[in-house]
């Protein structure tokens, strides 16, 4: 797969903590914002997925009556 750079702006006491977290996992900052990249939208793709799926067992769900009155009937007095 092709690779494109990405330009962001962050403060510098976070370059600066990204940078030891980097040293510490043996990485660079690139490489720790790549994983946490992957992970945020495979996450995000996982999360529709099961909506969908939610969405769609709903659609195909059997109707069980389910409240036949309306709060008027109910209250009626």
């Amino acid at each position: 797969m092709a690779k494109r750079n990405v330009t962001i702006q962050l403060d510098e006491e976070i370059i600066h903590q990204a940078k030891v977290l980097a040293a510490e996992e043996g990485t660079s900052v690139s490489g720790l914002l790549t994983v946490q990249l992957k992970e945020l939208t495979a996450a995000k793709l996982r999360y529709r997925e099961a909506k969908r799926a939610a969405l769609e067992a709903l659609s195909q769900a059997e109707d069980r009556g389910g409240i036949t009155w309306t709060r008027e009937e109910l209250y009626d007095r």
